[in-house]
């Protein structure tokens, strides 16, 4: 199979950013006197965009809509200003980023959290990635699983779906891939399990990032 593009999730996938995810969000928490949660719970309650994870670490008792958007714009300010304080690429990815630009091949990342948190991450923290697009969560352009963020980038790099490698580390990017006519690989250094991945739709596991090279 000849893949001419490789769409690349962020979070679990290129970026370990669940610690500063989880300090943001249990600062927030804790000033709103609610319980906060260990590190790897977060494992869970991230992948939907930042209005899900206030929503999931919320007590039940308090995710109304009202709470939850009166406490959205408290986590983006405290993740403004932590974002990068430990967060950073899993190992190998830097490496494999510069190996795939080498070989021509176009590159793209896809993910939920905000477009703008996405875009600073990737300019700060991949700058030897250099991909052709990056996109986050816009407005009008309905969240993964829904295919049509990938779609758009395979329109406007002029590949066919067939032709995208789609790397992620949770069911959402699966399904995503599947939707999409994409081929679906799932990376085991993420925030998920194997069998999640397979459940919706992982063709192949992969258990780091030079392993990328041999599906090419």
């Amino acid at each position: 199979m000849k893949f001419k593009t490789i769409v690349f999730d962020l979070d679990g996938t290129l970026l370990d950013t669940l610690d500063d995810l989880a300090d943001s969000m249990n600062s927030v928490l804790a000033g709103n006197g609610y319980p906060t949660h260990e590190v790897e719970a977060y494992k869970y309650f991230v992948g939907n965009g930042l209005r899900n994870l206030v929503y999931r670490t919320f007590p039940e008792n308090r995710r109304d809509d009202r709470n939850v958007d009166r406490g959205l714009p408290d986590l983006r300010g405290e993740y403004s200003r932590r974002w990068d304080n430990k967060t950073k690429p899993y190992k190998g990815i830097p490496e494999i980023l510069i190996a795939l630009k080498e070989r021509n091949l176009k590159m793209a990342v896809l993910s939920n959290k905000a477009d703008d948190f996405t875009n600073l991450m990737v300019k700060k923290l991949l700058p030897g990635g250099k991909f052709d697009m990056v996109f986050g969560e816009r407005p009008g352009v309905p969240k993964k699983p829904a295919p049509q963020g990938a779609l758009e980038i395979a329109r406007a790099l002029e590949v066919k779906p067939s032709e995208c490698l789609y790397l992620g580390d949770t069911g959402i990017d699966m399904k995503t891939a599947v939707s999409a006519g994409m081929f679906p690989v799932g990376v085991l250094w993420g925030f998920r399990k194997a069998e999640e991945l397979v459940e919706n739709g992982a063709r192949i596991l992969i258990a780091e990032p030079s392993v990328v090279l041999d599906l090419l």
